[in-house]
């Protein structure tokens, strides 16, 4: 029979696993949880280093564990715990996964202090696309709509 965890066993849990990442020297010191009926059924923490991936924050691999544990795409009924306020790519995340609840701990000023800081995302996410630093253009190309077409018509896919 699983344990049903309180919230906070589930912040001490947070909070242990961040620091033991960067004991370990695993990743940044961030950690993050899934939780459905009090049950942890997905955790993560930073890997970004050490899997040579920018995507693999905390909160995107616990996301992807418990997706997995539950067979969804989707996170409705759970929770998610997080040791610092996440990233505009995982808060996206988090909002696509659409959990009922996240906490967090360390807020984005925590973060930005020891060298984490988010804010040239959102400043740059605020601007329009011509005035980004990251040069951006559209392409037109007569089959750009082909796959969006057969997504609209098809019987097969599952909307989120």
């Amino acid at each position: 029979m699983e344990q049903h965890l309180t919230h906070e066993t589930l912040i001490q849990t947070v909070l242990s696993l961040s620091e033991d990442n960067v004991r370990q020297g695993l990743g940044g010191p961030f950690a993050a949880l899934v939780v459905k009926d009090g049950v942890i059924i997905g955790q993560g923490c930073n890997r970004v280093t050490g899997k040579h991936d920018p995507t693999a924050h905390a909160e995107m691999e616990a996301i992807r564990a418990a997706c997995h544990q539950l067979g969804s795409h989707q996170l409705g009924g759970c929770v998610i715990y997080s040791s610092c306020e996440p990233c505009p790519m995982c808060l996206g995340a988090i909002y696509w996964a659409r959990p009922d609840r996240l906490f967090y701990l360390n807020s984005q000023a925590d973060a930005a202090r020891i060298g984490f800081d988010d804010q040239f995302i959102y400043q740059e996410l605020s601007r329009p696309i011509t005035q980004r630093q990251l040069p951006t253009e559209q392409l037109d190309h007569p089959q750009r709509l082909a796959a969006f077409e057969l997504w609209q018509t098809s019987n097969d896919r599952e909307d989120y």
